[in-house]
């Protein structure tokens, strides 16, 4: 289901969503800002899924609920801990009943005779997002790292805030618990949420969405009709698109977030910079990283255990994070792929990358998460490997053909510039030319993201 208003490159979220939440956020006072925002947000998500709304809001009363339990019982480690228990279950257990039912259903559907009606349900958006955010409520307070949350509203809208629906960040409740009560806004804070959300929506509109193209362009080819240049092409537009739509999607979250007075976490650090897959990883999609870490990968010991439960460790929560994105093979060889390496990494080849130069290890490690990006996109494991097989020149039509020629020079600008966008010294270097003048470096500033919203505005009409 495509969310009419609940998607930030719309028409209708631009134009009439947003502008009316602001102005009436601003005026409200503050003790009814929290009360507009629950709204706004289930309004958010129920215009596409009006069905789902409320599986989200039983979820989280039935969260709020564990949490009060939770908050009685606390001194008495076995029950709290039994609460605790049942209360991850019955969120784990609905999030992997949407999230594998359909799958599942329809494999018994095709060896079974009898009619098995899996088509009637889907996994609503964001509902990974948001039960690990339940999650994480119900371990802090569990912890001791957060308060039990008296008030089920704010609860609510700590799990459904449209800020970061669509793509994140994953915001854990310790992180949120204080500004759910009191946060600051002041011209200054509002203005950058704005260029933050600007530069998001041109990431996902004039970048990822135009990417997109090229690799919807080189998937449409047949088997044997692909050259390794076209499968490489294809592979690096995936590359590019995925980042510059999550951190895109991250962004303009950040920016709606300091444009209602809310702080949340970072996704992305310009990870393609790294050195090693290790790096790389841990520069994207943090947020979810660090719930990984910090709800399995440290209960489990970490790195504080003995070298074969760490291998253990790594690999568990790289199966996890593939199951995460669903029940398919292809997932699980990408998630596996990458605990791997990390591994590899880990025991042995930590020392040849410290020793090689930086820019070797920076191209290991996009040619690393490349090979691995090739099974995520791939649908099936064969898929994965013929195609990677291709760009090895396995099974390719050519090194080069006309094709791939075509597709690379009619791509070139767009890729020059969206390579040159993930360097860090680009947006840093800009950010320090604007801070050293004062009211006509502000102007400029105002012109070029005045232009830059222009230019995403007519991307999404036409």
């Amino acid at each position: 289901v495509v969310m009419v208003a609940g998607l930030f490159d719309s028409v209708v979220f631009l134009f009439t969503f947003l502008p009316v939440v602001l102005f009436l956020y601003y005026l409200m006072p503050g003790q009814l800002k929290n009360a507009l925002l629950l709204l706004a947000s289930l309004v958010f998500y129920a215009w596409g899924e009006p069905v789902a709304v409320f599986l989200m809001v039983g979820m989280a009363l039935f969260t709020y609920a564990c949490g009060l339990r939770l908050a009685g019982v606390l001194k008495n480690r076995r029950r709290a801990r039994a609460v605790m228990r049942f209360g991850v279950g019955i969120n784990l257990g609905v999030l992997v009943f949407f999230l594998y039912g359909r799958t599942v259903l329809a494999g018994l559907q095709a060896v079974l005779p009898v009619d098995i009606p899996f088509q009637g349900f889907a996994m609503p958006i964001g509902m990974s997002f948001y039960t690990l955010q339940m999650l994480s409520y119900i371990l802090d307070v569990y912890r001791g790292n957060a308060k039990v949350q008296k008030n089920p509203a704010d609860l609510v809208l700590y799990v459904s805030m449209f800020l970061k629906m669509p793509g994140g960040p994953v915001v854990r409740y310790a992180e949120m618990e204080k500004q759910l009560g009191a946060r600051q806004m002041t011209p200054g804070k509002v203005g950058e949420g704005a260029m933050y959300f600007i530069r998001g929506l041109a990431k996902k509109v004039l970048f990822a969405d135009n990417i997109g193209i090229l690799h919807a362009e080189v998937m449409a080819m047949g088997a044997g009709e692909m050259s390794v240049l076209s499968a490489w092409l294809g592979c690096l537009a995936f590359a590019l698109q995925i980042y510059y739509n999550l951190s895109g999607y991250t962004d303009m979250a950040l920016g709606l977030g300091k444009m209602t007075g809310f702080e949340l976490p970072g996704n992305f650090e310009y990870p393609y910079g790294a050195g090693s897959t290790t790096e790389f990883w841990y520069k994207w999609h943090m947020s979810l990283g660090a719930w990984f870490r910090e709800y399995v990968y440290h209960p489990l010991g970490g790195g504080d255990v003995e070298e074969s439960k760490q291998v253990r460790n790594i690999l568990l929560i790289w199966l996890l994070v593939g199951l995460f994105h669903g029940l398919s093979g292809n997932y699980i060889v990408w998630g596996l792929y990458c605990g791997l390496l990390m591994v590899a990494e880990k025991l042995f080849l930590w020392r040849m990358l410290d020793e090689m130069p930086g820019f070797l290890g920076h191209i290991y490690s996009i040619v690393m998460v490349m090979i691995g990006w090739v099974f995520f996109f791939n649908p099936r494991v064969s898929e994965g490997f013929t195609y990677l097989g291709t760009m090895f020149a396995v099974g390719a039509s050519g090194l080069a053909d006309d094709r791939g020629m075509y597709l690379l020079v009619t791509n070139a600008a767009l890729l020059a510039v969206m390579l040159i966008g993930l360097l860090p010294f680009v947006h840093k270097g800009y950010v320090s030319v604007m801070d050293r003048g004062a009211r006509g470096m502000a102007m400029i500033n105002c012109v070029i993201y005045g232009v830059m919203f222009v230019l995403c505005v007519a991307y999404i009409v036409c």
